[in-house]
């Protein structure tokens, strides 16, 4: 018996012996602290895409271009909204394409995609197996001019395409459309303006953040609001929130990397307040940035407002850790 004891623990020894140590974290070198800024119009119209590697914009974009995004990849199909146009849908239960005429009970039945960028929290949903026709507010302009709406049916959907099928409510500008999938990019847009796609944001591995308005959900009572913030790439990006330690006092070795957020509006638009009148920055806010080659930056903002008092410019200190 104690002959087959100690063959166990010899086993046992030889399994611990052989474990991989986990890997830490590798600790990059510091850089220095960065002033970058962007200018999004007093208007909001603008969205911009930025590298905080490269502390360069990468694209940017009038908001109005597109309307809806596709996701990319072999198994995906889900289907967001542009909210930074304030945009809505309803899933009318029907269908007969050609019966969806008109906004009947639309205003007490529409959604919107949920602000943290939750790929099964979207206005749309699940739209499999269904074949239901949706009725889309396509939201309003930087100068507030409503876009209209269209009604749309998702036909299908493969490892490589989407077939579409959307029209005005009155039935004209009737169009099936096949949308192909494209690898390099979270999502593939489509712009109901010129019934096609349109290239939007920037290849996902090429960005980390984006400055735009954006669809916010208030509560008591449930309330979708029009806001202005910074949004993360959803391709590997995660962020959080900071508002207990000194800007300066953030280092690589006390990093809560358990916080990190994979929610898009992490660092979102609570970075400012509105007072009336004016916006002040909250500089106390401070946001921790991993990106998709996994380095860390901290990042907090310091104005709203460009050199002629015109607000719409983030301008923002950061460091990579």
């Amino acid at each position: 018996m104690k002959n087959l004891l100690y063959i166990f623990l010899f086993f046992i020894l030889i399994i611990v012996s052989c474990k991989k140590e986990e890997l830490p974290v590798t600790k990059h070198d510091a850089g220095n602290v960065i002033t970058s800024s962007v200018d999004l119009g007093d208007t909001y119209k603008w969205q911009i895409y930025f590298n905080l590697e490269s502390n360069s914009i990468v694209s940017q974009n009038i908001k109005t271009i597109w309307d809806l995004g596709f996701e990319n990849g072999e198994n995906g199909s889900k289907i967001v909204l542009n909210s930074s146009k304030f945009m809505f849908a309803r899933n009318t239960g029907v269908t007969n394409f050609s019966l969806v005429t008109d906004t009947l009970g639309f205003e007490i039945n529409k959604k919107w995609d949920h602000p943290s960028g939750n790929l099964d929290s979207t206005a749309i949903g699940n739209w499999q197996n269904s074949n239901n026709v949706y009725i889309i507010d396509r939201g309003y302009s930087e100068t507030g001019i409503h876009q209209g709406f269209r009604k749309l049916q998702i036909l299908s959907v493969n490892p490589t395409s989407y077939n579409i099928r959307f029209a005005l409510l009155n039935g004209s500008g009737d169009v099936t459309l096949t949308i192909n999938k494209t690898t390099n990019y979270n999502l593939t847009h489509l712009s109901f303006a010129t019934s096609n796609t349109v290239i939007v944001e920037p290849e996902k591995t090429k960005w980390d953040i984006v400055f735009t308005q954006y669809t916010h959900t208030f509560f008591n009572p449930v309330q979708p609001y029009l806001v202005t913030g910074c949004l993360s790439n959803r391709y590997k990006t995660t962020a959080y929130s900071d508002s207990t330690t000194n800007f300066s006092d953030i280092k690589f070795d006390n990093l809560n990397l358990s916080k990190l957020s994979t929610d898009i509006n992490a660092i979102g638009f609570t970075w400012k307040n509105y007072t009336g009148s004016n916006y002040i920055t909250k500089p106390q806010n401070n946001f921790v940035i991993k990106n998709s080659n996994d380095y860390y930056f901290k990042l907090h903002f310091i104005d709203f407002y460009n050199q002629s008092g015109v607000k719409g410019s983030p301008k923002w200190e950061y460091q990579k850790l």
